[in-house]
């Protein structure tokens, strides 16, 4: 086949359009027709000339841009991509059978970015171990020994997390994405750019970004391929690691372009942002550029742009970007909720199950609850998914809801066969274990394991690639290490955590990390308190992001770092849910997280909130007993929280309501609202609010 470097000087001929430089104001991958397309939207193209190879090709790419093209001749690139063998060599797949919409789309792409081959992915068993291979001969993964089929990956030390300063949501108007924030006051809820400074920065690093590289493209489903809740999108990415993660966090296959047909789909285009050839060394032969970071998101467009960053909540679109950010854009427009909650199974003693959903901020305990083994004789949890539930309220007037996901991508540290022994027997094999810790044996470590470990002498490789003792001062692992595991393998995943049509959600659950004031569990007056109170959402950081320190920060609806539009609206979109002939789910806060005056914690967690998820449950069956009403919602009665057999629980400061607490708090939360919502605050929320006020004020 020809290089791509003769094909884009065709493409080039062919387009004599394209001969000048220039910039673009705007643009969009996708519509619903190619006439439409050019009205609505101004597309991008490369300007090259044939050359073969050395400096000719360099010059070739430091001359890339991109160009408006009109409607003759987006026809020339439609009949471009219909040839694209003809172009870039295509290293496996048949893009001749891919529909129309998604050949324009990895064509377009592969010429903007001048990818050295294009490799259409099909999600198979054989596919898997050929890009293991590769990335292990690329050194970028190394097999731990001691499991079936597990691996360990090294990053770049400055690519560990996700980077909310360098994420962005991209709208013509300001204010579908922030709130109207007090003068002087930065939005903490969604960060905007402008369309031309999101073209700048386009045109700054996506041009010949994959040089020397190859595109994967990852057709993917979030959720059951073809199910009435599930949607579909399509990655390309120059990144191996990428590849093979959202093999597991994802459903790939081509199935899905048999699904797709001329519909639309998600577009995510991602690049590590180091093309060949490499000045300088790559870390851990991680390739990335983490000076130029950029994560953006146009929500109109259903599209991402993700340039820099290889950690996965920055590359594997389908996750936060897809399944959050644009995803809560495509729930608001249709009328379904897409939120970072998990979705358990809690069947009683009597054999009855109970779905829960219950939102989190990162790394406050989602996977260990959606994975409880209960500490309560009878009770049984299974798990549906741990991170991201999609909800639609069904013709019953129930809200069903699914996991989009395939897989778990799971905080490490602290993930322990004490804390959750099912994530352990998930990720035992075909598992990928990033920035953790190795030990001789060739097993994982990382901090919580040190009572589990065989060899308490071992030599282990840190995440950073040095050898370490257990009792050394530094960590072993990076506190934002993680597993990525296929959900399939956990022993307790309820046997509908697949459906289509979803389960049926009795209640909802916020929570963080309060570690004062806040009780251990109440619920909520009623749906619109509900929402005040995870409005309310605190939490202190932890190392999901990038902020440092053990500061109490706002995460109102466990959505802050992942808000895809204005807060407000946000708000007023979960006001609009309810409606006659539906039945809510009701709504519940915890705080596993409370210390006493000498820091320690008063509640033993884990395995032991199966008696506050007992108590809720019996509020779910309509028990009035056992609660008594506070200011701020109903807590436990005295005596009504189950603890046989769990002894030294100092009930009375676990449930108390501190009235000098709860006064300054809702002075902090009045000037949070009107400094970071202002006027876009719904009104029936300032009412919560006021209400709430006031009964404090009356304590």
């Amino acid at each position: 086949m020809r290089s791509l470097v003769g094909a884009v000087g065709c493409l080039s001929r062919s387009l004599t359009a394209l001969t000048r430089r220039s910039s673009i104001t705007s643009f969009t991958t996708h519509s619903l027709s190619p006439s439409s397309w050019v009205r609505d939207s101004v597309r991008f193209k490369m300007t090259s000339v044939e050359v073969s190879s050395g400096e000719a090709q360099q010059a070739e790419l430091n001359d890339a841009s991109l160009h408006a093209v009109n409607e003759s001749e987006l026809r020339s690139v439609s009949e471009t991509a219909a040839r694209l063998r003809d172009y870039v060599e295509v290293v496996k797949g048949d893009f001749e059978l891919l529909p129309a919409k998604v050949q324009q789309f990895i064509a377009e792409n592969a010429h903007l970015m001048r990818a050295k081959g294009v490799y259409i992915c099909d999600g198979s068993a054989a596919e898997g171990e050929e890009i293991t291979r590769k990335l292990v001969e690329l050194g970028m993964l190394s097999k731990l020994r001691a499991y079936d089929n597990n691996y360990l990956c090294r990053t770049d030390p400055k690519d560990v997390a996700r980077v909310e300063s360098k994420t962005w949501m991209v709208t013509p108007d300001k204010y579908a994405t922030v709130c109207h924030t007090s003068e002087g006051v930065e939005p903490i809820m969604g960060h905007w750019m402008s369309e031309s400074d999101f073209d700048k920065e386009l045109q700054s690093r996506f041009p010949g970004c994959m040089t020397g590289r190859t595109m994967y493209v990852i057709p993917f489903s979030m959720g059951h391929i073809g199910g009435p809740m599930s949607k579909i999108g399509i990655e390309l990415t120059d990144s191996a690691y990428v590849a093979l993660s959202m093999r597991i966090m994802t459903h790939v296959s081509l199935d899905v372009f048999k699904v797709l047909g001329d519909e639309d789909f998600v577009r995510g285009i991602h690049s590590v942002g180091l093309p060949h050839p490499v000045a300088g060394s790559v870390i851990n032969n991680w390739p990335c550029n983490p000076e130029r970071v950029i994560i953006a998101h146009r929500p109109a467009e259903r599209e991402i742009w993700s340039f820099g960053s290889g950690y996965g909540g920055n590359s594997l679109l389908g996750k936060k970007c897809f399944a959050l950010r644009i995803a809560s854009n495509i729930a608001r427009d249709e009328g379904w909720m897409a939120e970072h909650m998990l979705i358990m199974c809690a069947t009683d003693p009597d054999g009855k199950d109970h779905f829960i959903a219950a939102a989190f901020p990162s790394a406050c305990g989602k996977t260990n609850l959606a994975m409880l083994q209960p500490s309560l004789p009878g009770w049984k949890i299974r798990c549906i998914g741990d991170d991201i539930a999609w909800m639609r309220f069904g013709d019953d007037g129930r809200l069903y809801g699914i996991n989009p996901e395939a897989g778990f991508f799971g905080v490490a540290p602290g993930t322990s066969n004490k804390t959750n022994p099912m994530a352990v027997a998930t990720f035992q094999k075909n598992s990928i274990f990033t920035n953790v810790a190795e030990t001789a044996d060739g097993e994982y470590f990382w901090e919580g394991l040190e009572d589990e470990i065989k060899n308490k002498k071992v030599d282990i490789i840190n995440w950073l690639g040095e050898l370490w003792h257990v009792g050394d001062p530094s960590p072993a692992a990076h506190p934002n290490s993680r597993f990525t595991a296929p959900a399939e393998q956990c022993p307790i995943m309820h046997p509908e955590w697949q459906s289509p049509k979803g389960v049926p959600i009795d209640a909802f659950i916020f929570g963080g990390r309060r570690p004062e004031g806040v009780p251990l569990v109440f619920e909520t007056f009623s749906w619109n308190h509900g929402i005040f109170t995870g409005a309310c959402l605190k939490s202190e950081a932890t190392a999901a992001a990038e902020h440092k320190g053990r500061k109490v920060m706002h995460d109102p609806m466990a959505m802050r770092p992942f808000m895809g539009y204005n807060f407000g609206e946000y708000l007023q979109h979960w006001i609009s849910l309810n409606k006659d002939g539906r039945k809510m789910p009701k709504i519940f806060h915890v705080n596993w997280f409370r210390k006493d005056r000498n820091g320690n914690y008063l509640w033993p967690g884990y395995g032991e909130n199966i008696r506050v998820i007992d108590w809720i449950v019996r509020r779910l069956e309509g028990d009035t007993s056992i609660g008594e009403k506070t200011p701020i919602g109903v807590v436990p009665k005295q005596g009504s929280l189950n603890l046989d057999g769990l002894d030294g629980i100092k009930v009375e400061e676990l449930m108390s309501v501190p009235k000098t607490y709860w006064q300054d708090d809702a002075k902090e939360v009045r000037r949070f609202f009107e400094e970071q919502v202002g006027v876009d605050l719904p009104a029936t929320i300032r009412a919560e609010m006021d209400a709430q006020e006031e009964r404090i004020a009356g304590m």
